[in-house]
């Protein structure tokens, strides 16, 4: 049976994660500071000082869960963790392609920084809006969707009972209230705009362009995609895939799924919150699903 590690999605961004960790092992702040010199600002001073205000805006949330999802995976290998297989959750399959070396560690933050730029420009010019839809099949959320008026879709699957639609504001909203009738509960989410939709294409061909010329390594272990909902095999055009993941919706679900026929029966989660774990534990039975995000968390991998 296999380990999979499994890197949080933007919106789980807090402050002052993963501090406790680089405090109880200084060495762990390089990561950090590596970092920092890649995005051009202080990443630590983000971390250690930024109001959620400021930590939620693209440009700043994207790098700040990336690096502390890697100080979170180091802490554990420190501690002798291994895995055999990655993914994320969005933005986390940044950290995964770091982790798997589909991505040297310089080249995954120039990548990020590109992303989250060319998502916040385009956050600043479309009037977009995310929504978690709970208690309904994704089935019944997909045909409401197509039901409202105005641009909305679903954009993650994320279980059974779990589906974040995104779109025009005004669209995503009437979509809400159109769930909420059928008596499902529906959560807002504090993101800038309407992630993996087609509203995000003028990011994505910004993307594209930013990063064409970075280069890719085949992954040491299984790297599962969201657009694919399973194992990605072809890796000849990643800026490509990348952009295209930009727009498209998160296949979460089937992603477990596949994970647990190919035998992976242990999920740890690096970073911050414990958003996936709960997804894990959600969708599928008789695995263990843990969350590594601090001290004490760490503790928990090992139990």
């Amino acid at each position: 049976m296999g380990t999979i590690a499994l890197f949080s999605g933007q919106g789980s961004q807090y402050e002052k994660m993963g501090l406790d960790l680089m405090q109880q092992d200084a060495s762990l702040e390089r990561i950090v500071q590596d970092a920092s010199l890649v995005l051009g600002f202080d990443l630590y001073a983000i971390l250690a000082d930024a109001d959620a205000q400021t930590l939620s805006r693209t440009i700043y949330a994207q790098p700040a869960i990336m690096a502390t999802s890697l100080v979170c995976l180091e802490a554990a290998t420190k501690r002798g963790f291994t895995f055999n297989a990655v993914a994320g959750h969005s933005l986390g399959e940044y950290a995964a392609m770091v982790a798997s070396g589909m991505l040297s560690f310089e080249d995954g933050f120039r990548v990020i920084k590109a992303r989250a730029e060319a998502m916040e420009a385009a956050a600043q010019v479309s009037d977009g809006a995310m929504c978690a839809i709970l208690k309904l099949a994704p089935a019944e959320v997909e045909q409401i969707c197509a039901e409202t008026e105005g641009y909305v879709v679903p954009a993650n699957y994320n279980s059974s009972v779990q589906t974040v639609i995104a779109g025009e504001k005004d669209a995503v909203e009437r979509a809400a209230a159109a769930c909420a009738a059928k008596k499902a509960r529906a959560v807002p989410l504090a993101v800038a705009s309407a992630f993996h939709t087609k509203l995000m294409q003028p990011a994505a061909d910004a993307f594209y362009e930013a990063i064409k010329n970075v280069q890719f390594h085949e992954p040491k272990v299984p790297f599962y995609s969201n657009v694919l909902g399973d194992v990605r095999t072809d890796f000849s055009d990643m800026p490509k895939a990348l952009a295209e993941h930009m727009v498209s919706p998160v296949r979460f679900t089937d992603e477990l799924a596949a994970m647990q026929a190919n035998g992976i029966d242990t999920f740890v989660e690096f970073g911050p919150k414990n958003v996936l774990t709960g997804l894990v534990k959600k969708t599928l039975k008789g695995v263990t699903a843990k969350n590594c995000e601090n001290c004490e968390t760490l503790e928990g991998v090992f139990a």
